[in-house]
């Protein structure tokens, strides 16, 4: 089990469930990014998952202690501004996982949702962020950008729904597109059958054991190949 700590952000202070690994060996790091409805019980599952496979995982949390309220919110969170905004949190946050003395190697960045979408994105504003793990972003957003600047080097993977267009989806197209042409490498994975939200084992209606198995699989030989 993880604990929340605090810590310095981007002009201010950042806080965060954190998870480390038992082996007490130096491991790489992973920021896990929520979906709109904030640090809930399924997102802190998923950095003590991280920790159990060898990482060193923090959850930020951009809503302190807020859950989402309204249905409409994940199009609003997407907004450019603020997506800039989170961005440097993130990058914020991937800064302070390096300082720490469990933490050898590369950072890593994993979402859901609103938050896949985030993560996404974020690794063009931070080096240490050099592989993304995106489950169903939410794509595009209001004022997404044609050109991405620092993805040489980096690697994404997108895990795409039926129910959100699999990877034909043009907001997905796009975002493999801008990763491409800045230099990185984009894999795009579809789920056939699937609802958005199929890895999120606290939304029955949405979850699907066979495909959350395949992602999960996928995400950690990511990782482990990339952050080394």
């Amino acid at each position: 089990m993880g604990e929340m700590v605090t810590y310095r952000g981007d002009g201010g202070t950042g806080e965060g469930y954190l998870a480390i690994p038992a082996t007490g060996t130096a491991s790489p790091a992973v920021i896990v990014i929520q979906d709109w409805w904030g640090l809930v019980p399924h997102i802190r599952s998923v950095v003590d998952r991280f920790a159990e496979a060898g990482f060193v995982a923090l959850a930020p949390d951009f809503r302190h202690g807020e859950p989402a309220g309204k249905p409409s919110e994940p199009r609003r969170l997407l907004n450019g501004p603020q997506m800039d905004e989170t961005a440097q949190e993130i990058a914020a946050a991937a800064d302070y996982l390096a300082g720490r003395v469990e933490v050898t190697g590369k950072v890593g960045c994993a979402g859901f949702c609103a938050g896949a979408s985030l993560a996404l994105w974020a690794a063009n504003f931070s080096e240490r962020i050099v592989a993304t793990a995106a489950f169903y972003p939410r794509l595009p957003w209001e004022g997404m950008r044609t050109e991405w600047t620092d993805y040489a080097g980096k690697d994404a993977l997108v895990h795409c729904s039926e129910a959100d267009g699999t990877s034909a989806d043009p907001g997905v197209q796009a975002v493999r597109r801008a990763i491409e042409n800045s230099g990185g490498t984009c894999q795009l994975h579809d789920y056939p059958g699937t609802a958005h939200a199929f890895f999120n084992e606290d939304r029955p209606e949405k979850f699907d054991q066979r495909a959350a198995t395949s992602a999960w699989a996928r995400t950690l030989e990511l990782f482990r190949a990339k952050l080394g």
